[in-house]
C-alpha cells in the first residue's frame, strides 16, 4: 500500500468512527433533527407577514438563510468540537499517539462533517418545501449543493482555527467557539442583505465566506442560476478555502503542541 493510499484509509477510518458514534447517539441526532427543522419553519413563517420582499421571494430568501446557516454551523461544530468530542469520548490519547498523521485525522473530520451535513441539509430542505408548497421547479438544486461543498473547505479551515480553543483551555474552550461562530452570523447575510450592517463591518462581511456562500445559492435556487453564472463567486470561495484550510493546519499544529507542552491534552478541569 502506498504512503497516500494509507493516509486515505487512515481518514476513511475516522470517518466510519464517526458515523458508528452518530448511531451510538440517534436519539439526539433526532432532537437535533427536529429542532433545526422546526427553527427553520419559523423564521419561514416570519417571512410570510413580512413586508418587503413580496410573496415566496421573501419566505425562500428567509428560508434558504435560516437552513444554509443550519448546514455551516453543524460542518463549522463538527471540526471545532473535534477535541472537546475526543475528551467526551475519552480517547483523545489514543487518537494523538496513534500512528496516523494529523492531517489524515482532520481530513476524516472534515469529511465526515460535510457528509452529514450535506444529508441533514437535504431533509430539511425536503421537509421545508412540503411544507410551504414550494414552487422550486426553477431552482438549480444541485448548483445549490455544490456551492455548499465548496464553502465547506472554507468552514473546515474555520473550525480548525476554533478547535483550538479547547486545546488551549479545557474548561470554557468549547464554549468559546460558539464566539467565532456568532461572529460569522452577524457579518453575512443569513437574515438581511449586508448592506444594512454598519457601514464599518461590511468590510469584514465581505471577507465572510458564508455571505458568498449565501449569495451563490440564493442565485442558485431562487433565480435557477447555473454553476457559470454564480463562478465569481463560487472562485471566492475556492480562494477562501485554499487560504483557510492551510492555515487552520498549522493553528492546529502549533496549538496541539503547546496542549502537549503544558500538559492540558488530557486534563478535564
Amino acid at each position: 500500500m502506498t504512503e497516500v493510499a494509507r493516509h486515505l484509509s487512515a481518514a476513511y477510518g475516522f470517518v466510519e468512527r464517526n458515523w458508528a458514534l452518530t448511531r451510538r447517539y440517534l436519539g439526539w441526532e433526532v432532537v437535533w433533527i427536529v429542532y433545526s427543522t422546526i427553527s427553520t419553519l419559523t423564521i419561514g413563517l416570519i417571512g410570510v407577514d413580512s413586508q418587503g420582499i413580496v410573496g415566496q421571494d421573501r419566505v425562500l430568501y428567509l428560508l434558504i438563510g435560516a437552513l444554509l446557516w443550519s448546514y455551516l454551523s453543524v460542518l463549522f461544530q463538527t471540526m471545532s468540537e473535534t477535541v472537546a468530542w475526543e475528551r467526551w469520548e475519552g480517547t483523545i490519547e489514543y487518537t494523538f499517539m496513534a500512528p496516523v498523521r494529523r492531517i489524515a485525522f482532520l481530513a476524516g473530520q472534515g469529511l465526515f462533517g460535510i457528509t452529514y451535513a450535506l444529508i441533514r441539509t437535504a431533509i430539511i430542505l425536503g421537509i421545508v418545501i412540503l411544507w410551504f408548497d414550494l414552487d422550486m421547479s426553477r431552482a438549480n438544486l444541485v448548483g445549490g449543493f455544490v456551492v455548499l461543498a465548496v464553502a465547506s473547505l472554507s468552514f473546515v479551515g474555520l473550525g480548525l482555527v476554533a478547535s483550538v480553543l479547547p486545546l488551549m483551555s479545557t474548561e470554557r474552550g468549547a464554549q468559546a467557539t460558539h464566539i467565532i461562530q456568532g461572529l460569522l452570523l452577524l457579518c453575512s447575510s443569513v437574515y438581511y442583505p449586508v448592506t444594512v450592517l454598519p457601514a464599518w463591518l461590511q468590510p469584514v462581511a465581505r471577507l465572510n465566506p458564508a455571505t458568498y456562500t449565501l449569495d451563490a445559492v440564493r442565485a442558485a435556487w431562487m433565480e435557477g442560476a447555473s454553476l457559470t453564472a454564480v463562478w465569481p463567486l463560487v472562485a471566492r470561495l475556492l480562494l477562501a478555502g485554499a487560504t483557510l484550510l492551510p492555515v487552520g493546519l498549522l493553528i492546529f499544529h502549533i496549538g496541539e503542541r503547546y496542549a502537549l507542552r503544558t500538559g492540558k491534552l488530557k486534563r478535564n478541569g
